[in-house]
């Protein structure tokens, strides 16, 4: 999609809320080209941060579990004031899609991909502090035009420290009549596929620390239904688990009906899934 971002109302969003509510809806995706930019093409000063604050009144007024995530929250814009809204609403998944793509600051700049260094590196470690539960979702490019072997091993130290839950890495390759391509200090593609493969074996051993430390902590899991796998099981998501891009809760034991939140104890942990049986109250 091409041209300047659109934003609806705040009232015309929480209205449509109100009325799947009323349907029965308990999750809501809030997507965009880029959230945080939500607001500034309208008059009045609507804001994420409003509208958040809104939908988290909406969701308390209407009683039960209501689950809201941000998808697509450029680093730019993502104020303090979204920040604490997330870290102080019962009903603000602590969850955030944030396409950094790289944190040379030096590579971001010559791609015109937004802004990286010590901007972002702060930004993380504030969201870490502000929101202890948060899941970070994110994407990498490794092979951007003129990246040193000084740019990727900054990328991995990143990674290292900010630990993101959800981490996808791509290849750079080089697009017919777009200002990349004629950029001189073109990297290898084996080059860029090698890094590309480094950094995806770091995140695998980052996401296998985390997924097995789940085993034995409780979680709220929104029910789905029957298993994809088996009729013998329930599946859900805990909040750390987008729809479709994410992996799955499987509920090994106890009853709940779709829409219904539980509470499971994680019992097993895979790459991607976990698995659990029902506490009850």
């Amino acid at each position: 999609m091409r041209g300047p971002q659109r934003s609806r109302s705040i009232r015309d969003i929480a209205q449509e809320v109100e009325q799947a509510i009323d349907k029965g809806c308990v999750e809501f995706n809030l997507i965009a080209q880029d959230l945080c930019a939500y607001g500034k093409d309208r008059e009045g000063r609507e804001s994420l941060a409003k509208l958040l604050r809104t939908l988290e009144g909406v969701a308390r007024q209407a009683g039960g579990p209501r689950w809201f995530r941000c998808m697509y929250a450029y680093p730019r814009g993502l104020t303090q004031a979204v920040i604490d809204a997330i870290a102080e609403s019962e009903h603000i998944v602590p969850y955030l899609d944030m396409p950094l793509q790289h944190i040379s600051a030096r590579l971001l700049r010559s791609m015109k991909r937004g802004k990286g260094g010590a901007a972002t590196w702060s930004l993380m470690r504030r969201l870490r502090a502000t929101i202890p539960e948060l899941t970070l979702r994110t994407t990498f490019i490794t092979g951007l035009p003129g990246e040193t072997d000084e740019d990727f091993e900054e990328l991995m130290a990143f990674v290292r420290e900010i630990r993101f839950e959800r981490l996808g890495v791509f290849t750079y390759s080089p697009e017919e009549d777009t200002p990349a391509a004629a950029m001189a200090n073109q990297v290898p593609g084996e080059l860029a596929e090698e890094r590309r493969q480094r950094l995806m074996g770091l995140q695998r051993a980052i996401s296998f620390e985390q997924q097995n430390a789940l085993v034995g902590q409780e979680l709220p899991v929104l029910v789905e239904g029957i298993s994809e796998e088996t009729d013998l099981l329930l599946q859900g998501r805990h909040p750390g688990q987008a729809p479709e891009i994410d992996g799955l809760t499987y509920i090994s034991s106890g009853d709940a009906r779709p829409g219904d939140v539980v509470r499971i104890r994680v019992e097993e942990a895979g790459d991607y899934d976990v698995a659990g049986g029902i506490v009850e109250p």
